[in-house]
């Protein structure tokens, strides 16, 4: 069989670190002249990109293994590789108990993924390819719609958080040359992207962040760009506020900021070696709102880390609701061997940490929807993303609205729209906590 006639189906999961990865491995594989297929049913090699930063995430990624296994026991004959995170963290472990897999390709070896569907297709004997130090650079062939793209500015983490394994198996904090980045964006731009999003373990900890901004905001055909995973502490260090300035007086830097800040309680915070107090929390977010008009915030809490007393937890549910963030993502804390955390003999049960979890999205859905009814009566620009036939509506999302994560505009309009066009919206209503609108009249 020619590399012609196979088939490859990528399943990539995680967050948009990992989505990076699985691009430069599609480009590596379309330039080998490998074709894809969208279902894994109809490939003749399933490569899985697996996360595995909580326990959830590690269920999810070997349960995407078993179906492709399933699939072939049942009579599609495809061979199955499998990336990311996981082949990373646990390859030994997973090459004894998973004998149905036919290769396992760590993240050092990604460029290697030609010769890993060669030898997956051909039977040889090399299962697990390990070593190599992990590759961010090269040509990437986009997996979101056109007119967004993740731009990743480093990788790896040394901040040591203790409830983290990812420092283990993404390893050192490793930045991307400046000169590096700014291609890759002018590359994307031609390619029809207009809004970058910058990602990395810790965005904010990259030093020429300012400058790097106010160099992507020079490009022409770019009409935005976002920011995630913005560490607080990493900020606070910004003495000059020069990551601030450039947020609120760029226009095309949306005014939109993700701070994962886990907890509140300083207690909770220094047994997590966060590195920051409540006090510093409240100062900086009153800060940013104060110096920033329009702001956004995004962040993201954890329930249930060891030790976390019921007091200590209605401080943090408190902190959330004064605090009134736009978007919210919760997790429950996960016990991940290889972390000090994971040690602690303090570990709260299982049930109550998710009860717990589930108290703060509640919450958070009330506020969202007290937030979401404020905006109605104002007009925002959209960019468009699809029609849905069943709402018979236009979907799309305004500078507020992160990709895949923070929601949706659903808008009617008389005129004919494509996927990224961009027009203005008047905010008429809110379903579900998913604004409704109007597009206004001459702006399509």
């Amino acid at each position: 069989m020619n590399n012609t006639q196979t088939k490859i189906a990528l399943v990539s999961l995680g967050c948009p670190k990992n989505q990076c990865d699985a691009e430069l491995l599609l480009a590596k594989l379309a330039k080998a002249g490998y074709s894809f297929v969208q279902e894994p049913g109809e490939a003749q090699v399933v490569i899985i990109n697996t996360c595995c930063f909580i326990q959830s995430a590690k269920e999810e990624a070997i349960e995407e293994i078993f179906e492709a296994v399933r699939r072939r026991d049942s009579g599609t004959p495809h061979k199955i590789i499998v990336t990311g995170c996981m082949a990373q963290r646990y390859k030994n472990q997973l090459a004894q108990e998973l004998p149905e897999v036919d290769c396992f390709v760590e993240l050092g070896r990604n460029d290697d993924i030609v010769k890993a569907v060669e030898v997956a297709v051909s039977g040889g004997a090399e299962k697990v390819f390990s070593g190599g130090e992990h590759n961010m650079e090269g040509e990437r062939i986009l997996s979101t719609m056109p007119h967004y793209a993740y731009l990743r500015i480093s990788d790896g983490c040394d901040n040591n958080c203790t409830y983290c394994a990812i420092p283990t198996f993404r390893g050192a904090y490793r930045r991307r040359e400046f000169a590096s980045i700014v291609k890759e964006a002018q590359v994307l731009a031609e390619k029809g992207v207009q809004e970058l999003i910058l990602v990395a373990q810790d965005t904010s900890v990259y030093s020429e962040l300012p400058k790097l901004l106010k160099t992507l905001a020079q490009i022409d055909k770019i009409k935005w760009i976002r920011m995630l995973y913005c560490y607080p502490q990493s900020i606070l260090k910004d003495t000059e506020d020069a990551l601030i300035e450039v947020i609120k007086s760029e226009p095309k830097v949306v005014k939109y900021l993700d701070l994962p800040i886990q907890h509140c309680n300083d207690e909770i915070l220094t047994n997590m070696n966060r590195r920051i107090t409540k006090a510093e929390l409240t100062a900086l977010i009153a800060k940013l709102r104060k110096q920033i008009p329009g702001l956004i915030l995004r962040t993201t809490l954890m329930t249930g880390f060891p030790g976390e007393t019921p007091k200590q937890f209605e401080e943090l549910a408190e902190f959330a609701h004064e605090m009134r963030f736009e978007h919210l993502g919760c997790f429950a804390y996960s016990q991940e061997e290889g972390t000090p955390a994971a040690e602690r003999e303090d570990q709260i049960d299982e049930g109550e940490r998710v009860r717990r979890c589930e108290v703060i999205v509640e919450q958070q859905e009330m506020r969202v929807s007290e937030w979401s009814q404020g905006l109605i009566g104002h007009e925002f620009e959209i960019v468009c993303e699809g029609y849905d036939r069943y709402a018979e509506a236009f979907f799309g999302r305004t500078y507020m609205h992160a990709p895949e994560i923070d929601g949706l505009v659903y808008f009617t309009t008389s005129g004919e729209l494509q996927i990224g066009d961009r027009l203005t919206v008047l905010i008429t209503d809110v379903v579900d906590n998913n604004l409704v609108g109007e597009a206004k009249a001459g702006t399509v």
